[in-house]
């Protein structure tokens, strides 16, 4: 048995609305091996930034999103192999959601002596596998961090890491080129940013120069 990127529980009871459902994480681990393909083994994105960060997104966000792919709510045509309702059913959407929420990838990692008797240097390798940390975005970093906090951090979090309980996914530690695309489907009503006023568009609101400085202050919280 492969042992698992994150706590080592195989099963885990979520109290869910009605009864209780199990959820599988050595399922979510193999349905991971396919997503691994564009996301990364850790969930770390790839593609040179074509394909989020998935790791620490809250699991509800991550399900909500399969869904709407499944549905073909949320239009994207790399997904549309994976996600019909025989390959994903709920169960594996549910699985892998979770999987995927319980990865933490590191912005750094702590010094080590090398020449020290001790020293592993596959587990060193290991550990560096799942390390991530956006690059620096042009853009005023301080008059972003302002726009952020007035604008974003209230349902965002302070710094920009989300909140698990409301589902609300993390800026932070999300690549940069992926956030202005985003910005572009919200703008052109191919996402909708809030479900219960689907006519009205936050982004609408912003100016690009406003953006790119909120972007540059995301980049940085993970230093």
């Amino acid at each position: 048995m492969r042992t698992p990127a994150i706590t080592p529980v195989i099963t885990l009871v979520f109290l869910l609305t009605g009864p209780a459902l199990a959820i599988d994480l050595e399922n979510g681990q193999d349905i991971n091996d396919v997503c691994a393909g564009c996301h990364g083994e850790f969930g770390q994105g790839g593609g040179d930034s074509e394909y989020p960060r998935l790791a620490g997104m809250p699991a509800e966000f991550i399900a909500k999103q399969l869904h709407l792919f499944r549905d073909r709510s949320r239009p994207n045509m790399a997904m549309v192999e994976y996600i019909d309702e025989r390959q994903m059913p709920d169960e594996d959407i549910r699985d892998v959601s979770h999987y995927l929420a319980g990865i933490t990838l590191k912005t750094k990692l702590p010094p080590v002596d090398e020449n020290a008797p001790d020293f592993d240097a596959y587990a060193r390798l290991k550990a560096s596998k799942q390390l991530m940390q956006i690059p620096r975005a042009e853009g005023d970093v301080e008059r972003g961090e302002q726009l952020y906090r007035k604008e974003c951090g209230s349902c965002h979090g302070d710094q920009g890491w989300g909140d698990n309980e409301k589902a609300v996914p993390q800026l932070a530690g999300q690549f940069t080129d992926y956030l202005w695309r985003q910005v572009e489907k919200y703008r052109n009503k191919v996402r909708i940013h809030d479900e219960t006023d689907p006519d009205y568009e936050l982004l609408n609101d912003f100016r690009d120069d406003q953006l790119k400085d909120i972007f540059a202050y995301l980049s940085i919280v993970d230093d």
